[in-house]
């Protein structure tokens, strides 16, 4: 064995690929054993037979390996001269490092002038993918990498679904990107596109560029070409615009800036169109929104989030990111918040940008929120509830109105592993001053004071046996609960309704005591709550079936109007979830009320699952009065694969009671490990505002999209693009832990 030692250093670093989240064709390539390197500024050479000349020069034969500090070179010759300032090796040459493998018939390497050079390459990326051919490769320490006649893909061999060709490729030392000239882009073998220069990222870093562009039709845009611009301002700044030529509508300006701090994150959406062209007046169009979320120290923080469309339509004609056509209403909010162990305090200023007929919203404008909790000795605890709030209604027709509302109580809490016992009386104090309409007559007063009185007795069991259930052992709880709820009278009629809405009558609601959101309405009681909960639990302590069931008993009527009872019982309300098996769960909620023995509202889920992307759910849901209305509807949500390449997923809703479908989706992929394509179909309500501002019920809008992707140059789409649009609203059907 010969060793020759001189300086220099030999690397060539990786390009076209950044970091992936998708699954990508990784070629097998030859060990690296960076252990084998040299240390310092050595070079190791070994081979079969070797013959020196005077001294200045040495010839190799017989697997020659070339060592240095951050690359190997084998080969069948190689001849070192001017004292081992210059290689040259030829015959199956293989040169490795930690990055890059490149087989060649020739390499040549000058020290003096940090360059190395090898003709008719093959070349392949390690643990990334990527690979092709140059006819000359050329490394220089100064000026960087260079390839001629190059072509690159990340498909693998014999499979080149797509593949790029340029006749010169040049990567800058220390330079994020790289440079490609008069570059042909090949699917299937067919030419599709031509680019004199483009740039691309040479690292997984966020490099500024071309993000892959969204192609699709439907009935509102018409044929629709959507082109994104990633903008890396900083680290922690960064910015992308999105030109969208609709035929139907013309050309849109979509803008996305997001920044991030140590202590804080925030985003700004702006969107743009002039001159709608499907629009009579051809008016501009917008959209904007700004949310922010921070920590200004240990305790306080501070949100916003703040949104506004230029019209009640923006969002069902042109789509959206962040809301879905349904929305009536978009945020604007502003919060300052504290938090502590015992304290915590929250100002908020509560407005919206109202979608739709819905004028009557009243928006807070501010809200202040103080909690405090303490203990009293051993047993005692101590609450206070507080708030102050204005509400505002946009409205000449309705009041304003300013509350304050505290709400000391005192509870003695006894928890113990076979069950709870609880003991609260609390003091609800109230005050409104009203701003009421000039000229108004009504039973509003300008000034209430209200003081309500309530004692709650709460108990709960737990009964726990184990046994077999079909062979297998099972643990059984049965948890019965009862309650004992008083509250005291006062009429509420002189107060408007601000915040204030009927609960639902599910099973957690039926322990609340109120039956109205928010503070302008506290019902008066009397009555006991019974409920009943009974869990089977495997012996992994996992719970497989759940069933509650509850019922509220009142011993008096109540008396205050808005909650005027028929019956001396609430409904009866139940939910039942069932892990069958490893794949099938079922999940039901009902109400039943019991003196019509009617089904009052009621949701079944049915579902077989194997994994977040192999799944079926059938579900139907059912609401006596609505509005007036009886909702009775069913749907299919699913997801499969149809083999490891292809992928279907689709959704379907039917109203039964007016004979049709509401909402279909479907969409079908394609995708190996170097390139994907989704055609994706959907028809729906178009849900439109008329110009009284009520939405239509007989409007669709159906269109198709097609994205093709390019795996291994910047893309870092995956499957879950189309999975989370076809499963839009999807819910697991049950709560088990």
């Amino acid at each position: 064995m010969i060793k020759l030692f001189f300086a220099t250093t030999l690397s060539i670093s990786a390009f076209f690929v950044s970091a992936q989240t998708v699954e990508l064709c990784i070629p097998e390539s030859t060990p690296f054993e960076s252990s084998l390197l040299t240390t310092g500024k050595q070079i190791k050479v070994s081979s079969d037979a070797a013959q020196m000349i005077q001294n200045r020069s040495a010839l190799f034969n017989g697997n020659v390996l070339i060592t240095s500090p951050s690359s190997m070179i084998n080969a069948d010759v190689a001849q070192i001269d001017n004292n081992g300032k210059q290689v040259i090796a030829s015959g199956d040459v293989l040169y490795r490092d930690e990055a890059l493998q490149v087989e060649s018939q020739g390499v040549e390497l000058n020290s003096d002038l940090k360059l190395l050079q090898m003709q008719d390459t093959e070349y392949q990326f390690k643990n990334i993918s990527g690979r092709g051919a140059a006819d000359l490769l050329s490394l220089s320490g100064e000026q960087g990498l260079r390839l001629e006649q190059v072509s690159f893909t990340t498909c693998p061999e014999g499979s080149e679904d797509w593949k790029m060709f340029a006749n010169e490729i040049v990567i800058a030392k220390d330079s994020p990107f790289g440079e490609a000239y008069n570059t042909k882009f090949y699917l299937g073998g067919v030419p599709v596109f031509w680019l004199p220069y483009f740039a691309f990222p040479v690292t997984a870093e966020r490099q500024s560029g071309l993000l892959f562009p969204n192609i699709g039709s439907s009935t509102r845009t018409g044929l629709e070409y959507e082109q994104p611009v990633y903008w890396n301002i900083a680290p922690n700044y960064d910015a992308t615009f999105s030109p969208r030529a609709m035929t139907n509508r013309g050309i849109q300006l979509k803008t996305e800036f997001r920044y991030l701090f140590s202590q804080s994150q925030g985003e700004v959406q702006l969107e743009y169109l002039p001159k709608d062209l499907d629009t009579l007046t051809q008016e501009d169009r917008y959209f904007y929104r700004y949310l922010h979320q921070g920590k200004l120290s240990d305790n306080w923080s501070l949100n916003v989030d703040f949104s506004g469309i230029s019209d009640d339509n923006y969002i069902v004609d042109l789509g959206s990111d962040y809301y879905n056509r349904a929305d009536t209403h978009l945020y604007r909010q502003l919060g300052l918040n504290y938090y502590s162990p015992n304290l915590d305090f929250s100002l908020q200023f509560r407005d919206f940008e109202v979608v739709g007929d819905h004028p009557d919203v009243y928006r807070a404008l501010p809200e202040m929120k103080l909690n405090y909790g303490s203990d009293i000795g051993e047993y005692i605890d101590f609450k206070l509830a507080s708030e102050a709030a204005y509400f505002e209604n946009k409205l000449d027709s309705k009041p304003n109105a300013f509350r304050v509302h505290i709400e000391p109580s005192l509870s003695l809490p006894y928890q113990r592993a076979w069950g709870e016992l609880l003991a609260e009386v609390s003091l609800l104090q109230t005050y409104y001053e009203q701003e009421l309409p000039e000229g108004s007559v009504g039973q509003l007063d300008e000034s209430v004071s209200r003081t309500i009185g309530q004692g709650r007795l709460y108990g709960s069991l737990i009964f726990e046996k184990e046994g077999l259930v079909l062979d297998d052992k099972y643990g059984l709880t049965i948890e019965p609960k009862v309650q004992y709820l008083y509250t005291s009278f006062e009429e509420q009629d002189n107060i408007g309704l601000y915040d204030t809405t009927p609960l639902l009558t599910t099973f957690n609601n039926l322990f609340r005591g109120q039956e109205f959101t928010g503070l302008d309405r506290i019902n008066d009681n009397n009555q006991f709550t019974l409920g009943a909960t009974a869990r089977l639990i495997d012996q992994k302590n996992r719970e497989k079936l759940v069933l509650s069931v509850g019922q509220i008993f009142y011993l008096e009527d109540s008396k205050l109007i808005s909650s005027v009872r028929e019956d001396n019982r609430s409904a009866l309300a139940a939910e039942f979830d069932w892990q069958v098996n490893q794949r099938w769960f079922l999940h039901s909620d009902i109400q039943v009320e019991t003196q019509t023995q009617k089904v009052e509202r009621s949701s079944v889920a049915t579902e077989y699952r194997i994994d977040d992307n192999k799944l079926i759910q059938v579900n139907h849901r059912y609401i006596r009065d609505l509005s007036g209305e009886e909702i009775n509807q069913f749907g299919v949500t699913a997801s499969w694969p149809i083999n490891e390449k292809w992928h279907w997923v689709g959704r379907w809703y039917r109203d039964a009671n007016l004979s049709r479908t509401t909402e279909s989706f479907a969409g079908i992929q394609y995708e190996s490990c170097c390139w994907a394509l989704r055609f994706t179909y959907q028809r729906s309500l178009s849900n439109r505002f008329d110009a009284t501002g009520l939405r239509t019920t007989d409007e669709f809008d159906s269109g198709i999209g097609l994205q093709f992707i390019i795996k291994g140059i910047g893309s870092r789409r995956s499957n879950s693009d189309m999975l989370e649009q076809g499963m839009f609203g999807y819910r697991q059907p049950y709560v088990l832990n």
